[in-house]
């Protein structure tokens, strides 16, 4: 005789398969995959809900929204998350759900970088621009880069590891203070109407100079720290540069019949979509084998996407809102989960933050400043692009991210480079305002037909701008 499994009363015997067996249930109960499913989408919800809550926080402040997602991330870490609620802190992010945020975050941010590269406007630039945005670039990265390893030098044997030595712990210190937010600088731009003016154009080709800089140096840094040599490091630059050849070159000329295709139809259908989607995730990967990460391989990819402005900017609209709404928040909780500004105690490591701080602000700052007035800018048109040349928002988040894992770094100077990034963020604005009141803004960029029908442009920016602005948001 069959024994049927106990129902609820409301369930007659009969709908009962006779083969039922609760064992089934508890199978699927302890499946690994399911029970790995219902830990991370708890987490994704409490990321998403701090970061919408954090966000709307900082907008009402007069600050990006990215500032606010980056202290929702600090937030929900062993800062305040952990420190008052570690019970419920460790079951929301338990140790088998931070690999996985980990691969997410590396996604959104190849995708990220690969958006802010697709809207990057590198066409013809006027008579001396270039040599313009080089004086600018210098200027930014030599005075913080040389103040950023003095100061590293200084605090080797403090904050460093014990298996660091001292020149590769101040070269380290040193990039990370060289670079520059560079989404975060164009946004601002974006949303004035100048990144066409003479202002913001160098501004942003000297941001992206800064950046790579700093990648290559990291890429380098890199290299030497796993002990594989200088032949390794050169190696990594060698396949780097002709990585960017490639993608520049060959890639660039075989993505020109997806923006024919474009032009002609006016959409992106399924197919271009996998192409789009598929050109930075496999640069990223190439990157990531070269050693040189997804980041710089998205990146690349933006900028071989063609050059059409109604191509990109329905490139932007179909991916942008994704990759800043679910992935980039899952990043600045990643990064949170690893800052313990707890460690931060004592005069001499209160010490150790403003002396970073301090390096950090003077170099990028006053050095893009005084390069800014040697070139022939007003005082306040000088001082404006100092203070956005200033910000290190997303960049250095990334850039500290790589030395905590390759264990370049300690907790407590990653701690101070996270607060690095939110108060040269935060203070970016207000100082560019400072400096450049809206009333004494230059002329900004003529408004333009929209492209659609319906879309009005705001702020004085055409319809492309808008759109372009969304990437660094």
């Amino acid at each position: 005789m069959t024994v049927l499994a106990p129902t609820p009363p409301s369930v007659p015997a009969h709908f009962v398969p006779a083969h039922f067996d609760s064992a089934h249930v508890v199978a699927a109960s302890t499946d690994p995959n399911l029970q790995l499913t219902l830990k991370v989408l708890p987490a994704l919800v409490v990321i998403l809900l701090a970061a919408a809550v954090c966000g709307r926080i900082a907008q009402l402040l007069m600050q990006p929204r990215v500032l606010g997602e980056m202290v929702a991330g600090v937030l929900l870490g062993p800062t305040l998350f952990g420190e008052f609620l570690p019970d419920a802190q460790a079951s929301v992010f338990p140790a088998e759900v931070r690999p996985v945020l980990y691969v997410v975050s590396t996604i959104g941010l190849t995708l990220y970088m690969f958006l802010v590269g697709a809207g990057l406007d590198h066409g013809a630039a006027a008579p001396g621009e270039v040599r313009r945005a080089g004086a600018l670039a210098a200027s930014g990265v030599l005075p913080s880069f040389a103040l950023g390893a003095g100061a590293g030098l200084l605090l080797w044997g403090t904050l460093s590891r014990p298996d660091v030595g001292r020149l590769e712990f101040a070269l380290f210190v040193g990039g990370s203070l060289s670079l520059t937010a560079f989404p975060m600088l164009a946004r601002m731009l974006y949303e004035r109407g100048l990144e066409n003016s003479p202002l913001g154009r160098i501004s942003l080709m000297a941001a992206s100079v800064d950046d790579a800089v700093a990648w290559c140096l990291l890429a380098v840094l890199t290299a030497v720290h796993l002990e594989s040599g200088l032949p390794s490091a050169l190696r990594t630059i060698a396949l780097s540069a002709v990585f960017t050849a490639v993608m520049l070159t060959v890639v660039t000329r075989a993505l020109r019949p997806l923006g024919r295709d474009f032009a002609r139809t006016g959409r992106l259908g399924p197919n271009a979509m996998y192409v789009v989607v598929l050109v930075p995730l496999t640069a990223g990967w190439l990157t990531d084998w070269i050693g040189i990460y997804s980041v710089f391989g998205g990146f690349v990819a933006g900028l071989a996407m063609p050059r059409d402005a109604a191509f990109r900017r329905a490139v932007h609209d179909r991916m942008m809102s994704v990759v800043s709404t679910l992935l980039l928040p899952v990043f600045f909780a990643f990064s949170g989960l690893n800052t313990h500004l707890g460690g931060i105690t004592g005069g001499t490591m209160l010490l150790a933050l403003f002396t970073i701080m301090a390096a950090g602000f003077c170099g990028k700052y006053f050095g893009c400043a005084l390069s800014m007035r040697a070139l022939g800018f007003g005082r306040r048109e000088a001082y404006a692009v100092g203070a956005l040349m200033n910000a290190r928002g997303l960049m250095i988040l990334i850039f500290i991210n790589i030395g905590l894992a390759e264990h370049m770094i300690t907790q407590e100077l990653f701690a101070m480079l996270v607060l690095v990034a939110v108060i040269t963020t935060a203070s970016a604005l207000p100082l560019y305002k400072l400096a450049l009141p809206e009333r004494l803004e230059p002329a900004r960029a003529p408004v333009r037909v929209p492209a659609r029908i319906g879309s009005e442009p705001k702020g004085g920016a055409t319809q492309e701008d808008v759109s372009t602005a969304r990437t660094v948001q």
